[in-house]
């Protein structure tokens, strides 16, 4: 499914104009998002034009308190994939820095959503707040669109079992790796996207070749040793088993996904991947010797083995 991806507001074209439109960080694109995304697409389609999700990059969080970073549930390129699945059309993508975190609520409703995108409606949550202290919310934009000649509507809490589903839920699921808690939040597994790089060949020593993915983020949500499925680019699913980690045996400093692959053996190297999730395992451990880790390695590869029935 095709995301038309617009990177800043310098690229907005006069074809990008008229649209319903909605602001976030979309982290997880969970159940509560996709509620809310549902709501952007009926919009749509009554009034006729396309939908346009407003991201920012990095998310505000990580640029105010770069000391206490959040891990996050997705990278960009995961949200886009996502949001494509939901069946948006378009992803204007802000970047996020000092001019960004100074710009008023009245400048950027002004300047980008009247100026630039002439939205025809925009839809937030109940507890949305934008523009340089937060002062912009669901009220001021009401007063805006009678101004500027847009329609709003507020998104209610999305609730599972009297609970505001968040990002913030999603991740303590999957901090005590609740899987049944997890796939409740998100409507499936959690999974990470990545591409297959090159390593330092110590599994194949180890008897254990993987698929070596860097995820390009300093923490995940997610740490240990799971019981996987991963598909190379659109293929089907392929049963496996995975460490996420820094690898301390030989001295990892990097988190790296690593997944052995049952029954596999094909070269996959640059071939873009998804791994989901399934169970947890372990934690991932140091052991003061390879062989102790390939003894190791030898009853998490049996016991996911048993999971999968293989």
């Amino acid at each position: 499914m095709h995301i038309e991806l617009i990177r800043g507001e310098y690229n907005l074209k006069p074809h990008h104009q008229g649209c319903v439109v909605t602001i976030g960080n979309f982290d997880g694109v969970h159940k509560g998002h996709q509620a809310l995304l549902k709501k952007l697409k009926d919009a749509a389609r009554a009034l006729n034009v396309p939908t346009t999700v407003i991201l920012f990059e990095p998310q505000p969080m990580e640029f105010f308190q770069p000391k206490k970073p959040i891990a996050r549930l997705m990278r960009l390129r995961e949200k886009l994939f996502a949001l494509s699945q939901c069946g948006i059309d378009r992803v204007l993508v802000l970047r996020f820095n000092e001019t960004q975190a100074n710009i008023s609520a009245d400048n950027f409703v002004k300047n980008i959503l009247h100026d630039k995108l002439k939205i025809k409606k925009i839809i937030v949550g109940d507890d949305f707040h934008f523009g340089f202290q937060r002062k912009g919310n669901f009220e001021f934009l009401k007063t805006a669109g009678k101004d500027f000649g847009f329609e709003v509507e507020a998104m209610p809490t999305f609730l599972i079992h009297e609970e505001r589903v968040s990002s913030t839920r999603v991740r303590a699921a999957l901090a005590e790796f609740n899987y049944e808690k997890v796939v409740t939040l998100l409507g499936h597994p959690y999974s990470m996207m990545g591409r297959v790089v090159h390593g330092n060949k110590q599994g194949r020593i180890l008897g254990f070749p993987t698929a070596n993915i860097y995820l390009h983020r300093a923490m995940t949500a997610v740490l240990g040793v799971f019981c996987v499925k991963m598909r190379i680019g659109e293929g089907e699913w392929l049963p496996g088993v995975a460490n996420l980690g820094i690898r301390p045996t030989i001295g990892g400093t990097r988190i790296l996904l690593e997944v052995y692959l049952f029954n596999f053996n094909q070269m996959i190297y640059g071939k873009q991947v998804q791994v989901e999730f399934l169970k947890k395992l372990r934690e991932e451990e140091r052991y003061d010797s390879l062989e102790l880790l390939r003894q190791q390695i030898m009853k998490d590869a049996e016991e996911a083995r048993e999971f999968h029935k293989l």
